[in-house]
């Protein structure tokens, strides 16, 4: 009877996953909000029913309480936070936050199939992590000075990198992380939101060549530490970031070719400089050469992406444990074994989503330092998910980056969802924005029309007032 649940909840989690994947494209056309919040009330259904089968199922094959615990656990979050959004926030993009829930949904229930352990520890980050980021948009909305802060991020961003190179334990050829008081931090995640705020920072009013001589300066010191430390993967994150910030801020093709031009020097500089990036590229063009040992990551990774086939194995009817750091680099390899390709392009297709989402609300910035920041963390997002994916699926070599929101790692998800807070500050912004155009629209009209010459005297003043008030409240509005 188990195997029976187990084999028809494989389609039944595919479906939800392609409805919930339509969904996430279909609301971005609707122009009635009406329309949208029924999309998205629809969402919210669709992950709470994922949640529930998945960890059912989970709970049915290995018959392990802590599967009731966490599933309480993931469901009381995805509560609360929709809850609590839609009351402190109400101008929140409801859509971006139903992503963040589904993708932290996924995340859960596969890091539950792999190590309970770690998907308990998981859950903890991002409790807290989600607490600390409400604070965020209030920040983002009152604080003028985070605009006035260029070289603080700088300093801040290099001595965080310098301090990891200098202090950090090479692990797999790499220095990646500090341990303190028992905690690790990688630093280098939260490095990648003071890094856009610096470039942002930097281009927000000036785009001259020399002041873009200065940034990409500073931006090459930053790359140049992740490469001495041999965290390439990253490197290459902030370079990305890099060329699509200055690109958006001057608005100059040719910076970009300029850069692309560096990266491909770049490229061929660290093949011969470094032994464990020719080794990366060597088992990414033949893994099967040395299958036993260095081909054997890769391979395993194939192997469960195929045996999966088009649905999945089933929750516990595969052997992801099989395929080495299934829980970080090779978690997208781990959710095709189980869940199926199927369902892994529906995931590509909603990281896809996400980051259409914040390159719309990016363009809609009236400031060009919201614009860019929008835009920076968009791109970091959008090529992380290219680098693990590209990565574990062969289509470029491995880089040991992270899937964000679903693999483990607590750095890498706070920061994640650090940097979605900030862009829901910045579509709070925006629609605070829009009310106040609005207003202003209203008040010029109101003052254009021409009296009419038989009103009251009493009328004359109740209008002279209202038009003072909303005068006040698009001052307001626009000089937060």
């Amino acid at each position: 009877m188990v195997n029976v649940i187990v084999e028809i909840s494989k389609y039944l989690l595919v479906i939800l996953m392609i409805a919930f994947t339509l969904d996430s494209f279909l609301v971005l056309k609707k122009k009635k909000e009406s329309a949208r919040k029924s999309i998205m009330r629809r969402q919210i259904i669709i992950i709470l029913t994922f949640d529930f089968l998945a960890f059912f199922v989970m709970f049915l094959k290995s018959e392990d309480v802590q599967m009731i615990v966490m599933y309480g656990c993931v469901l009381l979050y995805i509560l609360l936070v929709q809850m609590l959004y839609r009351v402190i926030y109400k101008k929140a993009s409801l859509n971006l936050l139903n992503n963040m829930c589904m993708l932290l949904s996924i995340g859960f229930i596969i890091l539950s199939r792999l190590k309970i352990e770690n998907a308990i520890k998981q859950f903890q980050i991002v409790a807290i992590s989600t607490a600390l980021s409400f604070l965020i948009p209030v920040f983002i909305r009152k604080v003028k000075m985070v605009r006035d802060l260029t070289w603080l991020y700088a300093v801040l961003g290099l001595l965080l990198l310098g301090g990891v190179l200098v202090l950090a334990v090479a692990s797999r050829g790499s220095k990646l992380s500090i341990t303190i008081g028992g905690v690790t931090f990688q630093f280098s995640e939260f490095v990648k939101i003071t890094f856009v705020f610096f470039m942002a920072g930097m281009l927000q009013e000036d785009i001259s060549l020399k002041q873009v001589i200065k940034t990409s300066v500073v931006a090459a010191l930053h790359v140049g530490i992740l490469v001495l430390s041999k965290d390439l993967g990253t490197a290459l994150v902030f370079f990305v970031a890099y060329l699509v910030i200055v690109y958006v801020g001057t608005q100059k093709a040719r910076y970009a070719f300029a850069g692309f031009g560096g990266l491909s020097i770049a490229s061929v500089a660290a093949y011969f400089l470094f032994g464990h990036v020719r080794q990366r590229v060597k088992i990414w063009r033949d893994p099967f050469e040395d299958y036993a040992n260095s081909g054997y990551q890769i391979v395993q990774s194939l192997f469960g992406i195929c045996a999966g086939g088009w649905f999945g194995t089933g929750l516990f009817k595969g052997a992801p444990h099989t395929i080495p750091i299934a829980t970080k680099d090779f978690t997208f390899a781990a959710i095709c074994e189980e869940f199926g390709v199927i369902f892994g392009i529906c995931l590509i297709l909603l990281c896809m989503s996400t980051f259409l989402l914040i390159v719309n609300i990016s363009m809609k910035m009236s400031k060009s330092f919201y614009r860019l920041i929008a835009i920076g963390l968009g791109a970091e997002y959008a090529i992380q998910v290219f680098l693990t994916i590209g990565g574990t699926t062969k289509f470029i070599p491995m880089t040991g980056i992270t899937l964000p929101l679903i693999s483990y790692g607590g750095s890498s998800v706070m920061c994640t969802i650090i940097m979605l807070a900030i862009i829901q500050g910045l579509y709070i912004l925006r629609e605070d924005e829009n009310e106040g155009e609005e207003l202003e629209k209203r008040s010029k009209k109101r003052r254009n029309q021409k009296p009419p010459k038989d009103r009251h005297q009493n009328k004359t003043k109740q209008t002279d007032d209202l038009e003072k008030r909303i005068a006040e409240q698009t001052e307001k509005s626009l000089h937060w």
